[in-house]
């Protein structure tokens, strides 16, 4: 029983920890397309345009719109949200601000510089967002309100999503939020990098996961002997 404890707590400290650097990452990708000046995805236009209107911070808006989101999914689904989306919901609003803060996370002079912080920032949230789906630790508040939608309505993902996407863009772009090519870009795009980066990612955290419970079990062995 104590063996089968000890795989049960390194398995969950192994995929806490993915699930983190999965946020980090993911954050880091936000804060570079923000920077970059060219527009940002549907729900940080909604962030920024609340932030222009009433204050606070990017980050807290982040928070406050997750905490929302998650209430009204609660509500749709009759169910408590998984732990990993409250951490979700905390961590990025907070992680958000602290790369704000960074000085060299600065905006390019030229349009090129731009152009390829927006690029790369897409490239980092798709593999962000990949991290923190392998560890398997929940879903965040956005993509949870998106489930609930799904099964309740029984609607197809593509239509919900899309439908949800609008509707924060077109308030987002009504509170001020910067809606620009970069805007379409990350909508059109970003669901085509995540479905690449999520198998790649997946891949590697169960191989990684199960050379760690591989190598817990011959210590383990080791030291019965």
């Amino acid at each position: 029983m104590k063996h089968k404890q000890r795989k049960s707590a390194a398995e969950l400290f192994f995929r806490w920890s993915v699930y983190f650097l999965g946020l980090l990452t993911m954050s880091l990708g936000i804060v570079l397309t923000i920077r970059a000046e060219l527009g940002v995805s549907p729900w940080d236009v909604l962030h920024i345009g609340l932030y222009n209107q009433f204050g606070l911070t990017i980050g807290s808006w982040a928070i406050i719109v997750g905490g929302v989101i998650l209430t009204l999914s609660g509500l749709l689904t009759k169910k408590w949200p998984q732990l990993g989306a409250f951490v979700n919901m905390l961590t990025v609003g907070v992680f958000i601000d602290l790369y704000l803060l960074l000085p060299f996370l600065k905006t390019p002079t030229s349009i090129v510089g731009q152009l390829f912080m927006l690029l790369i920032g897409m490239m980092v949230m798709g593999y962000g967002i990949g991290i923190y789906i392998s560890a398997r630790c929940g879903a965040g508040p956005r993509d949870s309100l998106m489930m609930a939608l799904v099964e309740t309505s029984k609607k197809p993902i593509s239509v919900i999503r899309g439908s949800i996407e609008v509707f924060v863009l077109l308030v987002g772009w009504l509170l001020g939020g910067p809606v620009f090519f970069g805007t379409i870009l990350l909508t059109l795009t970003v669901g085509y990098i995540v479905g690449k980066t999520i198998p790649q990612c997946q891949e590697t955290t169960d191989q990684l996961l199960i050379k760690l419970l591989n190598r817990q079990k011959e210590n383990v062995h080791q030291v019965a002997r």
